[in-house]
């Protein structure tokens, strides 16, 4: 090839995998041997495909990749996400549609009927960039969470948990997004949160009784603050620390507040009174909205508008004084339920104020009147803005309120035992993750409000009757078939819903369905057995598949699908289901960070702040982007998506190892050798032994080729060791090394040692193995163009793709050859620092190098070409250069300089490595006498023929210049005719 395309070969070899099912043979080959179990988290495909996808995508293939090559049966199933709020947002705002009022009037059905379609549309999108990408995967049979199959796992799955008194329904504050209308999980807030400027006020409720010991004092007020004026109309009690608290006085009025708050008072005051909490408490104050009593519900209302003590109240900010809104809160809930406080719900679902100030009114917005009622009042003491993190819905983006919602829960806190437990069982790459993100978030884990007030998603198999309340839980299609007498299609409301019988407790109402769905993160925690739909079907696959040898996912997983499929596997193997007992969701896990643009920010496409995936396939292939996704940063840590940075591994390793192989072929050509018959011939079935063979027929050893071997025996090494660690970025780094010594120090090295037929079939043996079994190793990371060089040198009874080979041990590394190299290129190294501090370019020879160690007559060859000295010198303790220069040496260092011009003339005009040229050089007599001198060194240097001519240049005819250099500073113009 004259012009190395790769990514058009990358499509060449894509073709050729499809139309020879390359995949499909790595699991025939493999089918009964171990089992390499891998769960592939379901991506949503309503959006195009994008860096987030590819980014984990290059890690589960080249793992999965690995264990295929080093003889595991490894299965891929692929599948789609289809549920949940993202769906329905995304449609939403496609619809116009603003509310879920709006949707019922639409009609559920075909609200879901339009998320049915939006969840497929850009399916073949994703198959089509992961197949370029070199993702291999099952995507012809690839699940959807929406099947009516999975569904029932999915039921069967929360079955298993009722019948284990894990599920329980409670009305609790939990948070609420007001446009989705629906409750979300902690693990779902925790993705939110967002730093947000509020309103800060400090507010006066005045005292009705009067503490222990002491008269009521008309003006006499508790201080307190908030920074949610609009649930004071909800207000049923304040509560106080175990703290010191003081009364003081400012004016006419006494304000009562914690003691190590008083920095928080920013008028004078005299203290006048110290008080222990304990004569606070049972204190009474007058509401501030009393009419808000219509709103009450679930308690005794004479338990409140009083002090309460809590060990949720701190001295860290506020007043040390806490208002307590039970409808909206969740310490506010617990301390209201204790004391019998019930509730004044004061909000409606949509997060609009029932009473004034603002009623009818979004509650943020209703914030400012209710600022602008208590300073009226005279009960507003301080106003002022902070900024703090408030959570968001992390699909809508709506923020968040406390609300209380009846909801189905899991409790998560009755095995929270079980899952750290189980946790530490697992591999997690990086390991800090298993004790540190993922660690503290289980050992706090709460229980999961696992059901929604949506639409879109599988439907909770709960049935409740609607005159005695009895409920009943269903694991499967066909038992509700069997209750209901119905034949049940889709599992999707609203036919679902429809499915009513008659209540067999009572006899007299009807049992119809709670008209909640499921968390879609509940559905994708029940992956590793919806998949298959255990245990309907493929019982036996399934757990042989469970745990799962492996997962890969993005850092913001640990609260998310990490979590919930250790929650079900830990909850589900409690009892020995044939799933193995307490067991986790999967062994090993690789979490990679997040993916940013190149200048550290989000990736944008308003911005446009990173290169389209397409371009880059374009322009530098699948494999360049893989390796530097893969190489580019420890795992855990962030990425930066450059164009520069790829263009680098670009560089660094596909061209690399293109010219390796162009090395390779150029000699090939020359000698009339043929690589691949090199392979079948020269006994190298052992191929360190027939190497000795070979050498100890001509008297001598290459020490060259003995490090290369080594150095391949040691990547084998490095490669697979880190690889079963899940170390990939370490594995992907030790080829990078290798391709560096391979290309800029062996075969830079060795050209020069070919002179004959002889040496270059000798040597070729050599690299022609080097190169194939670097392929092998190489081929779960560089795919492609792993593929192309073994289809290069393969031999016709190898497999037909490098895929098909497998992985194995090699020799354990000589490290005393490895280590004579170290040594070697250590000391050509400092003996070249010495060089550039005498300002002497290696391109000009000096006389000798002084050693302080012994070297085989071959090492010091390697020395002297690299430091180009013409003797090498022993003694102990001295590392030098003769830095002195005589004529000779001068003249054959302008020599080299010149050899350099020429050659890079040649490369910049498009002459490839080792093609003939003729150029015509027009130089003054000096340099035309030396080019005349060395013309026979400059011939077989740079496989050039030359005219030289001293000033007229029309004895060349028509001609073109290509580029000028000085020698022994005259310019020298260098030209070629063109006719």
């Amino acid at each position: 090839m004259d012009k190395f395309n790769f990514p058009e070969e990358e499509e060449k070899i894509l073709k050729f995998w499809q139309e020879n099912q390359i995949f499909e043979k790595t699991l025939v080959a493999n089918k009964k041997n171990k089992n390499f179990s891998f769960y592939d988290g379901p991506p949503f495909a309503t959006g195009k495909p994008h860096y987030g996808t590819l980014l984990p995508s290059s890690l589960k293939d080249t793992i999965t990749r690995f264990y295929s090559q080093r003889g595991f049966y490894v299965k891929r199933n692929f599948g789609w996400d289809c549920h949940g709020l993202p769906v329905e947002n995304l449609v939403e705002k496609e619809l116009g549609i603003k509310s879920k009022k709006e949707i019922e009037k639409l009609g559920i059905d075909k609200f879901n009927a339009a998320c049915r379609k939006a969840v497929t549309r850009h399916v073949d999108d994703f198959v089509a960039a992961l197949t370029r990408f070199g993702r291999w995967g099952d995507y012809e049979h690839a699940y959807y969470t929406m099947d009516k199959d999975y569904s029932e796992t999915v039921w069967w799955v929360f079955k298993q948990l009722s019948d284990a008194g894990l599920v329980y329904e409670d009305k609790r504050v939990s948070a609420y997004c007001p446009h989705c209308g629906t409750p979300l999980s902690n693990f779902e807030v925790n993705q939110g949160y967002r730093d947000i400027n509020d309103r800060s006020i400090y507010i006066l409720f005045k005292l009705k009784s009067a503490p222990k010991s002491e008269q009521l004092d008309n003006l006499t007020y508790f201080l307190v603050w908030t920074t949610t004026p609009w649930t004071l109309s909800a207000n049923l009690a304040l509560a106080i620390g175990d703290f010191e608290y003081v009364k003081i006085k400012i004016g006419d009025k006494f304000l009562i507040l914690a003691k190590d708050r008083l920095d928080s008072v920013k008028e004078k005051y005299e203290v006048i009174k110290t008080y222990q909490a304990s004569d606070l408490i049972g204190v009474e104050y007058e509401p501030l909205y009393p009419e808000a009593k219509e709103f009450y519900s679930g308690g005794d209302f004479k338990s409140a508008f009083q002090i309460y003590q809590a060990n949720f109240v701190t001295v860290e900010d506020g007043t040390g004084i806490v208002h307590v809104a039970p409808s909206f809160g969740e310490d506010d809930q617990t301390l209201g339920r204790k004391n019998d406080l019930g509730m004044l719900l004061t909000v409606d679902k949509e997060g609009k104020s029932k009473t004034n100030p603002g009623k009818g009114v979004w509650v943020k917005d209703a914030d400012k009147l209710v600022i602008d009622d208590l300073k009226k009042r005279n009960l507003l003491f301080f106003e002022e803005t902070i900024k703090h993190a408030y959570p968001f819905c992390w699909r809508c983006d709506s923020p968040l309120l406390y609300y209380p919602v009846k909801t189905y829960y899991i409790k998560v806190s009755a095995i929270v035992k079980n899952l750290v437990k189980n946790n530490l069982a697992i591999h997690w790459v990086p390991e800090y993750l298993k004790e540190g993100r993922f660690g503290k978030w289980l050992a706090d884990a709460r229980d999961w409000a696992v059901s929604r007030n949506r639409y879109w998603g599988a439907p909770i198999p709960i049935w409740k009757c609607d005159k005695c309340e009895h409920e009943e839980t269903f694991g499967s299609v066909t038992d509700l078939e069997k209750k209901s007498n119905q034949k049940i299609k889709d599992l999707h409301r609203p036919y679902i819903d429809k499915v009513i019988y008659p209540c067999p407790q009572c006899g007299k109402g009807e049992m119809k369905r709670t008209l909640e769905v499921f968390d879609c993160w509940f559905e994708s925690g029940a992956m590793p057995y919806a998949q298959f739909h255990y245990p309907f079907e493929n019982k036996e696959e399934t757990e042989k598949n469970f745990p799962a040898d492996f997962i890969a996912e993005g850092l913001d997983q640990t609260r998310g699908w990490f979590y919930t499929l250790n929650v079900l596997a830990t909850a589900l193997t409690l009892k020995d289901i044939g799933l193995g007992k307490d067991q986790p969701a999967f062994k090993n896990v690789v979490v990679n960070g997040i993916i940013l643009a190149e200048d550290g920010k989000k990736m944008s496409k308003r911005l446009k702040n990173y290169p389209d995936p397409n371009q880059i396939f374009d322009t530098f292939g699948a494999d360049s982007l893989r390796f530097f996704l893969i190489s580019s940063a420890p795992l855990g840590e962030n990425y930066r998506m450059s164009e520069r940075l790829i263009r680098l591994t670009f560089q660094n390793i596909i061209l690399r190892l293109y010219n390796s192989y162009q090395f390779l072929d150029y000699y090939q050509k020359l000698y009339g050798l043929d690589g691949s018959t090199l392979l079948t011939t020269g006994k190298i079935d052992d191929f360190q032994r027939s190497l000795k063979t070979i050498y100890s027929e001509h008297g001598r050893t290459n020490f060259l080729d003995q490090w290369i071997l080594e150095r391949l025996n040691t990547l084998y090494a490095e490669v697979i060791n880190y690889m079963e660690k899940y170390d990939l970025a370490k594995a992907a780094r030790a080829i990078d090394s290798f391709v560096a010594d391979l290309s800029l120090w062996y075969i830079r090295r060795v050209k020069s040692q070919i002179n004959s037929k002889e040496e270059a079939a000798e040597r070729l043996l050599i690299f022609v193995k080097v190169l194939k079994d670097f392929s092998i190793i190489a081929a779960p990371f560089l795919p492609f163009l792993s593929e192309f060089l073994y289809q290069k040198l393969r031999a016709a009874n190898d497999p037909i793709s490098v895929h098909l080979e497998k992985i194995s041990e090699k020799d354990k590394p000589d490290q005393e050859v490895l280590a004579k190299m170290k040594q070697i290129r250590e000391t050509i190294s400092k003996l070249l620092d010495q060089r550039i501090k005498a300002s002497l370019k290696v391109r000009q020879p000096l006389a000798s190098a002084t050693l302080p160690f012994e070297l085989a007559k071959e090492q010091q060859q390697i020395v002297k070409d690299e430091l180009n000295v013409k003797v090498i010198k022993f003694a102990k303790g001295k590392l030098t250069l003769d830095t002195k220069l005589n004529q000779a040496l001068k003249e054959e260092g302008i020599l080299r300089e010149t050899i350099r011009n020429f050659q890079d003339i040649r490369k910049r005009n498009g002459y490839h490595f080792g093609q003939y040229a003729q150029f015509a050089i027009v130089g003054d007599q000096t340099a035309q006498t030396f080019l005349n001198k060395f013309a026979s060194e400059l011939k077989i240097a740079t496989n050039l023929e030359f005219d030289f001519l001293a000033f007229d240049t029309g004895e060349i005819g028509d001609k073109e210049e290509i580029g000028r250099f000085q020698l022994m500073a005259n310019e020298v113009i260098v030209y070629r005719k063109t006719s």
